[in-house]
């Protein structure tokens, strides 16, 4: 299995440098990596030890997000690194002020482990979620480097805790200490007998609850809303917005902020092209600052507030625009599953999602408990929206699970302020 896995991690460097010649994210994916241990030996002082976060992408970045500040704040004097392995996490945080760098993750060999773990220099390294590395965490017990997981979930169907998977679970011995989600990965962990794990639960809930306490405030949207109720759709897919579209021609008193998961050229013209009607927030902008030719699908509406569809066309705002909505669409659930229900829950918002849900147990939750509906067509979306739109009580019940589920963040802390 040793010399299957060692191939896989070839073959996936080979086939990423032939899709980087046509597709975006691939070259930027290798773009990245190249200098890149010139680029961590020139910025980082590997006479220094650092704290060493690991993500997979921005989602994962946002989940440690809290555990980094807080031990940031706890510890001033330490100086912390982050590595991502995909484009759409670095290419956002690369600027992220409280790392003394942010790289990405070299492909895993041994090499490029024994290299890059010298070079950071890390007393601790948490990675969040997943991403579970055969030569990086070996190199790292090795060195007798304290290694965590935090927010980890684990699943019946993984190759961890299947009979032929005794390759992947040497992996999880080099770990330290688990901080996981649910009971059912306390008990998987536990089947292979690895003892050493804890249930916290999901950072995210104190990342987004704090996101709630003090949203950043966007005037121009503001204005769009005027007095009207707002449903924000969040990280949507085409699939999502050909439902949305037959939504909001049912809903004329509602105005609706759609922010696309994807916010490539192609993917916002076919956009406008569904629904010419719309005003992008940059348009918004451009008028406001009186500096800048109009974009493509803003000839339609020349007033924020007579608009009836709000597109955000650029990244990072998300998360606080929900506070203007009464109700949330979340993308990415008729496709490989859906997106992050969380930052919209926290500001006690229904929330509606497609049918690909299952592998996340706060969506689980929030259908349990009547604060979420998912739905499979058009048909069922406009009952879904019927629905939660009426129900002021949905609304309460998805604040209080947040607040129910916060406190992973310090309960993790506690711990690792005990290795640094």
């Amino acid at each position: 299995m040793f010399w299957l896995y060692n191939f896989g991690i070839t073959l996936y460097s080979v086939l990423v440098k032939i899709a980087s010649l046509f597709n975006p994210k691939a070259k930027l994916f290798v773009s990245g990596r190249k200098n890149v241990m010139q680029a961590i030996a020139q910025q980082i002082n590997a006479n220094h030890k650092h704290i060493w976060f690991h993500f997979a992408s921005l989602g994962e970045f946002e989940q440690g997000r809290p555990v980094l500040e807080r031990l940031k704040e706890s510890s001033a004097e330490s100086r912390i690194v982050v590595t991502f392995f995909s484009p759409s996490g670095y290419e956002i945080r690369k600027d992220y002020a409280l790392a003394e760098g942010v790289f990405y993750l070299p492909l895993d060999t041994r090499k490029n482990a024994e290299q890059l773990i010298r070079l950071i220099n890390p007393e601790i390294a948490v990675f969040t979620k997943y991403e579970f590395w055969h030569h990086y965490f070996k190199v790292l017990g090795e060195k007798q480097i304290p290694l965590f997981i935090i927010s980890g979930i684990f699943r019946p169907q993984q190759l961890f805790f299947k009979w032929y998977g005794g390759f992947y679970r040497n992996i999880l011995k080099q770990v330290t200490h688990f901080f996981v989600q649910n009971e059912q990965s306390v008990d998987l962990l536990k089947s292979i007998h690895l003892e050493n794990v804890s249930l916290s639960g999901d950072t995210r809930f104190d990342r987004v609850a704090e996101n709630a306490a003090a949203p950043k405030d966007f005037p121009l949207i503001r204005t769009f809303c005027g007095n009207s109720p707002v449903c924000v759709a969040g990280s949507t897919w085409p699939e999502d917005e050909q439902l949305l579209k037959a939504l909001i021609e049912e809903q004329p008193d509602w105005k609706f902020i759609i922010a696309p998961h994807e916010i490539n050229s192609e993917h916002l013209d076919q956009l406008i092209k569904l629904m010419p009607d719309l005003i992008r927030y940059t348009t918004l902008q451009s008028k406001e600052s009186a500096h800048s030719k109009p974009l493509a699908g803003s000839h339609v509406t020349e007033q924020p507030g007579s608009a009836r569809i709000l597109l955000i066309d650029n990244i990072g705002m998300l998360s606080s625009v929900y506070q203007y909505a009464k109700v949330a669409y979340i993308g990415g659930g008729f496709g490989a599953g859906i997106h992050n229900t969380l930052e919209a829950a926290a500001f006690g918002l229904p929330v509606i999602f497609g049918p690909k849900y299952e592998k996340f147990q706060e969506a689980r939750d929030l259908i349990s408990m009547g604060a979420a509906i998912s739905i499979n067509s058009g048909g069922e979306l406009s009952a879904a929206f019927d629905q939660l739109r009426k129900d002021a009580s949905a609304a309460e019940r998805s604040s209080q699970y947040v607040q129910r589920k916060t406190g992973s963040t310090k309960q993790i802390v506690t711990m690792l302020e005990n290795y640094i």
